[in-house]
């Protein structure tokens, strides 16, 4: 069974920056593949960046060359950094894993994933 805690959010200005956690447990945390969704007010749940097991990353549109996702296979930890916030950022962010998949292929689509955190609040104003 495995089990994922957000941990990270907070309120920051536009322009700031955020580094999320998402600590996982369960077994075998590196053959899981992972990515972080959004959720804004009145929006769906959207992933904004994923890893592969082996550490490939794929972000949407919105997020490229602000945040980075990354993970530590050893503390058993996925990340994400987010820079140059802005208001349209603001919303729940939730760590989602499955295992399996392409070792070199990232997700983001919602119904790949079969587990889920309850989320981090992010606020930028």
């Amino acid at each position: 069974h495995v089990q994922l805690v957000e941990s990270g959010g907070g309120s920051v200005q536009a322009g700031g920056s955020l580094r999320l956690s998402c600590t996982f447990t369960g077994r075998s945390f590196h053959v899981h593949y992972m990515a972080w969704f959004h959720q804004g007010p009145a929006n769906e749940r959207e992933g904004v960046a994923g890893i592969s097991s082996g550490g490939v990353a794929k972000y949407a549109d919105s997020v490229k060359g602000r945040f980075t996702i990354s993970k530590d296979n050893e503390k058993a930890t996925l990340y994400l950094q987010m820079n140059d916030l802005k208001t349209e950022d603001s919303g729940m962010y939730y760590c989602a894993a499955q295992p399996g998949g392409g070792y070199y292929e990232p997700r983001l689509g919602r119904g790949d994933f079969g587990y889920w955190g309850r989320g981090t609040q992010v606020t930028v104003s």
